[in-house]
């Protein structure tokens, strides 16, 4: 058979196509035929990249490259462990304020009433009270811009009032008695954040300090309340840890110090890529020997368990109150160039026993935070013996004290939560805030006859809530859709009449005003006074 010409040239042809094709494929290697990427699976630390610029490319809708970048990040964070962390460069910096103990702005404690921020306190020392804003007042404008009756929230007031130091803003504020807007421009400066709550004496040998959190003025803090309460007498001491999420490391082990003799082990930590590193007590302690006593509950966590652990591994305090959340791990921060950073889980902490505290998440972040929530429902809130922890996490003090690890700090004495007296009623008006509002409007109504009271302890002895107050609050809440119920206002009468007190002392003399008051229904806090005494 004769073939036709053509064959002749079949075999340039051939390697035309090969060379075509793969000159096609080394442009084209990341889609397939349907325009599908074509992932390279074997380069597991480009994969990500890759997905993202496909996404980019080629979703149906335009996206914040950004947004999905930072959500990939979060998530990825998020199956690691409970505590590492992303944090965007806009959150950064109000992440950190709290612990790096300033932020810079005009210097008020405000409150959103009736859609109106209302001054609180303006902060001793800050541009506020250097201009004459007082408490009570009401800020209706800045910079000219109507803030009131607009539905502001905390994060409007915010944006509003911070700004760099140095920096003007003009604020239009209503004042009781005044017939027009008063005008202050306000120069923002450093405004400090205090983690010390109260120091006072809770009776003449004993001292009590509220530690907040531990962030790096906690330690200069702690120091000026002890130094005041040495001053006045005291013999004993109460540290009060409830609610403190955390904070610094170092600055628990700083505070631990004070109390353990030298030598003595705070705390060590141990990570896969970080060997073991010792926290030692040194010769500075200032309360070595006097009794000492730590209150902590669920809310006590992290830097609080550092601090309870070694004083309670060391036999040196009692812990009273209920079983503290259990965090055990480390975290470092890492900051990227745009200004965001990850806090990533490096380490585990140890008490002096060697136990971890950190209850597990194997079941998820979510399961982990809800296991607070849990202990409620299981009674161990109420009943010590419902705390349920394994005998192999079992540990011993140098004394010969019992000890658990593996999920928060078990207290050498248990309080319960007392919740006699507690109704529907008040929880409604507890949680939506009405107490507080109350409490703030009668105090700017009063303020001048509330003035008489020169100091708290008159406060505490000579004002009473009548039951006039207790039918004008009741008669508040109704208009604010709380319905009156008689049996429960009655049943719920002793804690509310002691809500209501604490929040007016706290609007006439701040926080030590609040602790004083409402340390008549604390049971935790009798209990640690009780033992002291």
């Amino acid at each position: 058979m004769n073939r036709p010409k053509f064959y002749v040239y079949l075999p340039i042809v051939f390697a035309l196509v090969l060379i075509l094709g793969i000159l096609i494929g080394s442009t084209f290697s990341t889609k397939n035929p349907n325009g599908a990427m074509a992932i390279d699976g074997n380069n597991q630390y480009s994969k990500i990249d890759q997905i993202i610029k496909y996404i980019e490319d080629q979703y149906v809708d335009t996206i914040k490259t950004k947004d999905l970048v930072d959500n990939t990040i979060v998530s990825l964070l998020s199956t690691l462990d409970p505590h590492s962390s992303y944090i965007s460069a806009d959150e950064l910096t109000a992440s950190n304020e709290p612990l790096q103990g300033n932020f810079e702005g005009i210097g008020v404690e405000f409150n959103i009433v009736d859609d109106t921020i209302r001054v609180i306190s303006a902060i001793q020392g800050g541009p506020s009270e250097a201009v004459g804003v007082q408490a009570g007042d009401k800020i209706i404008k800045v910079d000219g811009k109507v803030v009131a009756g607009v539905k502001i929230t905390n994060k409007k007031v915010m944006e509003n009032l911070k700004g760099k130091g140095g920096t003007k803003v003009k604020v239009s504020i209503m004042r009781r008695g005044k017939g027009k807007l008063l005008d202050f421009t306000i120069t923002r400066g450093t405004i400090p954040i205090y983690s010390i709550d109260v120091a006072y004496m809770v009776s003449p040998k004993i001292g009590y300090i509220k530690i907040s959190r531990f962030g790096a003025t906690t330690y200069d803090e702690y120091m000026q309340a002890f130094e005041k309460l040495q001053s006045k007498g005291m013999q004993e001491l109460i540290i009060d840890l409830r609610g403190n999420g955390g904070g610094f490391l170092n600055t628990a082990v700083d505070i631990a110090d004070e109390f353990l003799g030298d030598g003595k082990e705070i705390v060590y930590t141990i990570g896969k890529a970080r060997p073991r590193k010792d926290y030692k007590a040194t010769k500075k302690g200032d309360f070595e020997n006097g009794k000492l006593t730590v209150l902590i509950d669920d809310g006590s966590a992290s830097a609080s368990e550092i601090l309870a652990g070694a004083l309670q591994d060391n036999d040196r305090a009692t812990i009273i109150g209920r079983r503290s959340f259990g965090k055990g791990l480390v975290q470092e921060q890492s900051e990227f160039s745009d200004g965001s950073a990850i806090r990533l889980t490096i380490a585990r902490y140890y008490t002096p026993t060697g136990r971890c505290i950190q209850k597990s998440y194997a079941a998820g972040v979510d399961a982990y935070y809800e296991e607070e929530n849990n202990r409620f429902a299981k009674g161990e809130l109420e009943n010590a013996d419902s705390i349920k922890i394994s005998d192999s996490l079992k540990f011993t003090t140098p004394a010969g004290k019992v000890v658990y690890g593996g999920g928060g700090i078990v207290p050498d004495i248990f309080v319960a939560l007392d919740t006699s007296g507690r109704s529907l009623y008040l929880t409604e008006v507890l949680y939506t805030g009405l107490v507080n509002d109350f409490a703030f409007e009668y105090s700017d109504k009063e303020r001048q006859n509330l003035k008489g009271y020169k100091t708290i302890e008159n406060f505490n002895r000579s004002f009473v809530i009548t039951p006039a107050i207790i039918d004008e609050f009741v008669k508040y809440a109704e208009k604010n859709k709380i319905k009156r119920n008689e049996k429960e206002i009655v049943h719920s009468e002793s804690i509310l009449k002691n809500q209501l007190k604490a929040l007016i002392a706290r609007n006439i003399f701040n926080g030590e005003g609040f602790y004083q008051v409402i340390q008549s229904q604390d049971n935790v806090l009798k209990k640690a006074v009780e033992l002291l005494k």
